[in-house]
């Protein structure tokens, strides 16, 4: 198996990956997320409203021997389930409850895996979970959903094992203008969110299949 080539966005122009740091409340948890879309990594290193330039750096993975999650081989409604695990789309008690039911019912165990890959829950896709569990999107137009605006596929450097078979590549780093590529970003999330709202109130989406019935309870 080749090494994958991988990228990391940043404001940092420094960057060393140490196992069990990140955020709890990121999409997969605490890890170091990267993507193999350069163009995105880009993006994703300006994408705050600071107006500071940013920095690509880019790393190898030796995947030999690694367990890798694939979402996009699963339900869209297990990605779903994962992402509830670690950010709230929602602050209802309803949400709460309904939330722990779909977990339960469509959640997978990720602890035993090495690297976690799947889609980005950046503004646009995190819009999508808010309608999903306002029972506003019927599950059969999820992934034409998430298929929109192309913003992208991540990986997630989880175990310790992981970490130890991924290297930065010497003379990898790119600088990253903030203008021009924030401005590409916002313009991304923008389009996305418009096809979005589109297929939502299309005669596609027929609300027969959503958040609350996916869960048996209301």
């Amino acid at each position: 198996m080749k090494p994958i080539i991988l990228y990391h966005g940043t404001v940092d122009q420094t960057v060393l990956p140490n196992y069990g740091l990140g955020q709890d409340k990121h999409d997969y948890g605490r890890g170091f997320y990267l993507t193999q879309n350069l163009e995105l990594a880009k993006e994703w290193a300006v994408c705050n409203p600071n107006g500071l330039n940013g920095w690509v750096h880019t790393f190898e993975l030796d995947a030999e021997g690694l367990n890798i999650l694939d979402f996009q081989d699963l339900s869209v409604l297990t990605w779903l389930a994962e992402l509830m695990k670690h950010r709230e789309a929602d602050h209802s008690k309803r949400y709460r409850m309904l939330s722990r039911a779909f977990i339960e019912k469509y959640g997978v165990e990720t602890d035993r895996f090495d690297v976690i890959k799947g889609w980005r829950a950046n503004a646009s896709y995190f819009y999508i979970a808010k309608e999903f569990v306002r029972d506003n999107v019927d599950v059969e137009i999820l992934e034409d959903l998430l298929a929109l605006g192309g913003l992208g596929i991540q990986y997630c450097i989880k175990s310790e094992v992981a970490y130890s078979k991924l290297h930065e590549i010497d003379n990898g780093l790119i600088s990253v203008e903030y203008s021009e590529f924030n401005e590409r970003y916002n313009e991304r999330d923008v389009f996305a969110r418009k096809q979005m709202r589109e297929l939502i109130n299309s005669d596609k989406n027929t609300l027969t299949r959503v958040f609350s019935t996916l869960t048996g309870r209301k």
